[in-house]
């Protein structure tokens, strides 16, 4: 059975901490550095869909709750 996450980041409201980056157990998320939001940081981003196994480390990590994750497993 292959678990399927939908990951959803408000890039208008991260602040680009870092810290989903430093918890992600594949090392899949990374500061985006080409593009810049509203407010002048670089927000997160998901690098590998495909590969992240909903974990929720980086939702539950986000001291602004910018990351919603959802898993579906099939």
């Amino acid at each position: 059975m292959k678990i399927r996450a939908k990951m959803e980041i408000d890039t208008e409201r991260c602040k680009g901490c870092g810290l989903c980056v430093s918890v992600c157990p594949l090392k899949i998320m990374e500061i985006d550095r080409s593009v810049t939001n509203r407010k002048g940081y670089h927000a997160a981003r998901n690098t590998a869909i495909d590969r992240c196994i909903a974990c929720g480390n980086c939702a539950s990590t986000c001291p602004d709750a910018v990351i919603t994750l959802e898993k579906e497993e099939g």
